[in-house]
């Protein structure tokens, strides 16, 4: 579900604000953070539902390892919480490998040994770097001494938020996780909403209508024939909208994240 689709802006995010925010009126603030907690798996699981387990999974297993090296230092065993660490970067890596790599070396490998091996195509999970990393390095400050406490429905929201889910950037937990659990979080605030609408209407004007403006003449530099050379006009000109292309898509997406 892209920010500039139909789906997200006359549905998705209308509802999800709206629920939020009469939770919060009720004060049922635990309530308005399990919301934006579902409704941001809910996001994830639009692109494709069978990998909101593999999302789910990552958050369970990690915040369980997190959990363990609480206790590990708090029992000032460092040598376990080492080892404990070594495991579960090992597990996420490992994890993250197998479904970016896995048909790149059996395809390598197939090639140079000329063994018919065959494994079934790995779609790559939309957003899996983000999470993945995100939560190693949570687990690396934790490891450190910079986490003194967590609880589950804040880790949740810091890993799976769906602003920032599917393209990053990766945050870290101290500037998301203490936010859950302000009460300010939970009021409705007009100059919130105003500025927030604010960068929302730039974005989408940067994506909709610059980024994708500039596209059509993306295509045909690139899509060019071999057998007729571009003049070096066309060329620079296609190279360079492609720039400003790549530049308006992200900037638009990023200002539509905040």
């Amino acid at each position: 579900m892209l920010f500039n689709s139909y789906e997200f802006i006359c549905f998705f995010f209308p509802l999800t604000c709206a629920l939020f925010f009469v939770l919060c009126a009720r004060g049922w603030a635990r309530a308005a953070a399990g919301w934006l907690g579902l409704m941001s798996i809910v996001f994830y699981g639009y692109w494709s539902p069978r990998y909101v387990l593999l999302l789910l999974a990552s958050i369970v297993v990690n915040f369980f390892l997190g959990q363990l090296l609480l206790k590990c230092r708090a029992g000032e065993s460092r040598l376990q919480a080492k080892h404990v660490l070594i495991v579960a970067i090992a597990a996420n890596l490992a994890t993250l490998a197998y479904f970016k790599y896995a048909n790149f070396f059996v395809d390598s490998f197939r090639e140079a040994s000329g063994l018919d091996l065959q494994l079934a195509p790995i779609v790559l999970p939309i957003g899996v770097s983000f999470f993945t990393f995100t939560q190693i390095a949570f687990l690396v400050d934790t490891y450190q001494g910079k986490v003194r406490e967590a609880r589950f429905m804040p880790y949740l929201l810091f890993v799976s938020y769906f602003p920032h889910l599917i393209a990053g950037p990766v945050l870290h937990h101290a500037e998301m996780m203490p936010q859950f659990g302000k009460g300010e979080t939970y009021r409705f605030r007009i100059d919130n909403v105003v500025s927030g609408m604010t960068l929302l209407g730039i974005g989408l004007f940067k994506k909709v209508i610059l980024a994708d403006g500039i596209q059509p003449y993306v295509g045909p530099v690139f899509d060019a024939d071999p057998a007729a050379p571009l003049t070096t006009l066309e060329a620079w000109g296609g190279v360079l909208a492609y720039t400003l292309q790549i530049y308006f898509d992200f900037s638009g997406y990023s200002d539509m994240a905040v």
